[in-house]
């Protein structure tokens, strides 16, 4: 995969900047600092930026699991996918979608797409899921204007959802329970850290394995978050569909793309085990992408038509332009 280094090197500045201590003589130094990221000096990436609102499009709290305005469709996709991840529905599913056989389209018609979809497994928001993008894109722009290729993540992010429609998938269109939602590794036991908990996994054949019911399953402890297989969803078929296609967005964003819906690794710190070296400085990434995607959701609606031309511009920027392979 192609890598611009020109865009990565103002990544590492703005941490190397957030990673540095600084002594403040005055109250009145520190305030001028704040406006500034030179000045947030001490901070961690996560903090730099720590814009959390409190309520979610229901004026509810964000990822209310036990009694949202959703409970009931939220829970009904959440119970069917653990129990119908499998390692052989993830083997047998990556083999009829990562062959990028089922048409050729650009980012704006995949976007358009989404307007015929509202995620099942979301208790924050009922929206059309190309809403969702948009608006995620811009909070990440607001708060991290000099970095594009951010902002071009954002909008990114959940195309992979088009595995549930019709109209890309065709005959091999996807059930919501096997591409939205938390993603988990299979192949090993649950962890009761998931949505809904241990619980919810009852029924799922691989309980059954004598290997695939294990702690560490099929994995080795240290393995690394990237070497493992994660449930099949619109995470992991978006970051292969950027890679197949030349994407040179920072490896950066493609691991926000790719696991930014592992909420038991990098919320609740599950499957802690398989971490390597490089994984933590990956989770502060996706961690920080995460605010944005999920706090986004109060936002007001974006202006779609006008916003299109300044993405459009950043995907053909980071090698996107045209019709990609899918």
């Amino acid at each position: 995969m192609r890598v611009v280094e020109s865009v990565v090197d103002p990544v590492v500045k703005q941490e190397d900047a957030l990673s540095e201590s600084t002594a403040v003589d005055s109250d009145k130094e520190s305030s001028d600092k704040e406006s500034s990221p030179e000045g947030n000096k001490g901070l961690s990436l996560e903090a730099f930026h720590d814009w959390k609102p409190e309520e979610n499009a229901f004026g509810d709290t964000f990822r209310n699991y036990e009694d949202s305005k959703r409970q009931e469709v939220v829970q009904r996709t959440y119970y069917t996918m653990h129990q119908k991840q499998t390692v052989e529905f993830g083997e047998k599913t990556r083999e009829q979608w990562l062959k990028f056989n089922k048409g050729e389209f650009t980012i704006m018609e995949m976007i358009d797409v989404l307007d015929n979809l509202v995620d099942d497994s979301d208790p924050d928001n009922d929206l059309p899921n190309s809403i969702h993008d948009f608006q995620t894109a811009e909070r990440i722009r607001a708060q991290w204007p000099d970095h594009d290729w951010f902002h071009l993540v954002g909008l990114l992010h959940d195309i992979g959802k088009v595995l549930a429609l019709p109209e890309v998938a065709g005959e091999h269109v996807l059930e919501q329970w096997a591409v939205v939602g938390d993603t988990f590794p299979i192949g090993c036991a649950p962890a009761d850290e998931c949505v809904f908990g241990f619980k919810s996994f009852e029924g799922n054949p691989d309980l059954e394995h004598p290997v695939f019911s294990t702690k560490d399953g099929i994995y080795k402890p240290g393995c690394g978050i990237s070497n493992l297989m994660m449930s099949w969803g619109h995470d992991e078929y978006m970051y292969q569909v950027l890679n197949e296609n030349g994407c040179t967005i920072p490896e950066a964003g493609l691991h926000m793309i790719r696991f930014h819906s592992f909420y038991p690794w990098h919320d609740r710190r599950a499957f802690t085990q398989f971490e390597g070296p490089e994984d933590a400085e990956m989770m502060k990434w996706v961690k920080e992408f995460n605010k944005f995607d999920l706090h986004s959701k109060g936002d007001s609606i974006p202006d779609v038509t006008a916003l299109k031309p300044y993405y459009q511009s950043l995907v053909e920027k980071y090698g996107l332009g045209g019709k990609l392979r899918w």
